[in-house]
């Protein structure tokens, strides 16, 4: 239930609790809020229209009395499914005729049945309490805007700006060839081999693992994956009818031994997995363990999915070759991305893999988008032929370092006794592991009525309650002091 920049007015003569009734009348009266749809806990909204408890049930009394809201058996409170007479809180009823009387459709048993299937509700609360103000971000997957390259994104625009461009018509299928190419000479320095004809440019690595998802897996067919794992957190596969089946991992990655009895008893499509800088462990795979996981995926025909989103990000050495850079049998799906180091809003990642793989993505791109922004596959461009990207890289790297080297003091000092942690070689992430469960819905709702904003371990395996991601890449220096402090008075 989003609100915007809206929010009742103190210094209005009109009360608090009639400004919030108006605010929602207007909603429900105009449909934007439809018969069927929940309304957030009494003590939710209050919170987010800064109020006391009090004022908002006063507010959603004056609306029960109209009929515009009722409660459910089981608790919640719903928009009601006939339209009563809509009017004003302090002003008359306007009496609806014949047509207007009868029960308007419930978008709320549309938006139940869609075959995609809805984010974890945590999930969404994060997504939506991300632009929140005031609010310290202790597990967010991007960096900082002042760790972005703004400058130097401006000059590339300027650049742009400054030649005759070509037609911003729709791109071709796999993307544009300019950038292509300079994707595959950025991945080159990595040690993969990839003619621009193998490369389809997609609109951030999430629309990869959507399109693949939907384009070379059949419904009931198995992933196998880390265990914890970002992909538990997001639906791609899952809404395709995918199911996971989680492999254990150590401090140096995933454990080979169990990978080929689990993809022999799971009958397994494909292997998932991040190898550099894992999300949201931050464990990196070490170069012994990507050679066994290359000869065994090898004996099984097991393709991989590899997802090198953080692979660049290293923080005190390179990390080994991706496995795409060892494939020589065509069985490895590469992603990439510039969200994590150069600019989230640009939304430019890629899919690097065999030649009939990627037409096969590119069509079902086209299908669903005909093709990422032309002006900002122009400008990713020119960002990587420029020399614009691994001089950002240096100075991030440098950056990241010190709020690494920040954030695992502050744990040293707060939660030494309750928890244990790791020490990252790259990334954004350290993962927490409490020394004792907490239930992780219980953690996360007192973080947030404390002004932290958690991502807790169960979105990443759904029966751990002993685990935080903690990023070092988005709170200020001033945050992670303040927000580390709390976390610690939470956790005790």
């Amino acid at each position: 239930m989003p609100f915007g920049a809206w929010a009742p007015d103190p210094a209005s003569p009109r009360p608090l609790h009639s400004q919030i009734s108006a605010y929602f009348l207007g909603k429900i009266s105009s449909g934007a809020w439809p018969a069927g749809m929940r309304l957030a806990p009494q003590r939710e909204l209050a919170r987010r229209l800064g109020v006391n408890r009090s004022t908002v049930v006063t507010a959603l009394g004056q609306l029960a009395a109209l009929g515009l809201i009722e409660g459910r058996r089981g608790g919640g409170t719903v928009i009601a499914g006939g339209r009563a007479a809509v009017r004003s809180p302090a002003g008359p009823a306007a009496v609806p005729d014949q047509d207007e009387a009868q029960p308007a459709g419930n978008w709320n048993d549309y938006v139940e049945e869609g075959s995609y299937y809805p984010n974890l509700p945590t999930v969404q609360d994060i997504n939506r309490l991300e632009y929140e103000p005031g609010l310290i971000r202790l597990g967010t997957g991007e960096p900082a805007p002042e760790l972005l390259p703004g400058p130097a994104i401006n000059r590339v625009l300027a650049g742009l700006s400054r030649q005759k461009l070509p037609p911003l018509s729709y791109e071709e299928p796999l993307g544009n060839p300019g950038l292509r190419a300079a994707v595959s000479r950025t991945l080159a320095a990595t040690g993969i081999t990839a003619d621009p004809a193998s490369i389809l440019i997609t609109s951030g690595a999430l629309q990869g693992l959507q399109l693949i998802a939907l384009g070379l897996l059949p419904r009931g067919s198995t992933i196998l994956l880390e265990k914890p794992s970002y992909l538990y957190s997001i639906h791609a596969f899952q809404s395709a009818g995918v199911k996971f089946s989680g492999l254990p991992m150590d401090g140096h990655g995933l454990i080979p031994e169990q990978l080929a009895a689990e993809a022999v008893r799971s009958r397994a499509a494909m292997l998932y997995s991040i190898p550099s800088f894992h999300n949201p462990t931050g464990i990196l795979m070490n170069e012994q363990r990507r050679s066994e996981l290359m000869q065994i995926t090898g004996s099984l025909g097991l393709p991989i999915l590899e997802d090198g989103a953080y692979q660049e990000l290293w923080l005190d050495t390179p990390p080994p070759p991706p496995l795409k850079a060892l494939d020589r049998e065509g069985r490895v799906l590469h992603l990439g991305t510039l969200s994590k180091a150069a600019s989230p809003g640009l939304r430019i990642g890629w899919i690097v893999g065999p030649e009939p793989v990627v037409r096969r993505l590119a069509d079902i791109k086209m299908q669903t988008d005909y093709g990422a922004s032309s002006l900002s596959q122009l400008a990713a461009a020119r960002w990587l032929e420029g020399g614009y990207h691994e001089e950002h890289l240096q100075v991030l790297r440098s950056r990241l370092r010190e709020r690494r080297r920040l954030l695992l003091e502050l744990l040293a000092v707060h939660c030494t006794g309750l928890a244990s942690w790791n020490i990252p070689a790259g990334g954004f992430y350290i993962w927490l592991t409490l020394h004792r469960p907490a239930a992780p819905r219980k953690l996360f709702t007192a973080a947030l009525q404390a002004g932290l904003l958690l991502n807790t371990g169960d979105l990443y395996d759904r029966s751990d309650a002993r685990h935080l991601r903690l990023s070092y890449a988005y709170a200020s220096p001033a945050e992670l002091e303040r927000g580390i402090a709390l976390l610690a008075e939470l956790i005790r």
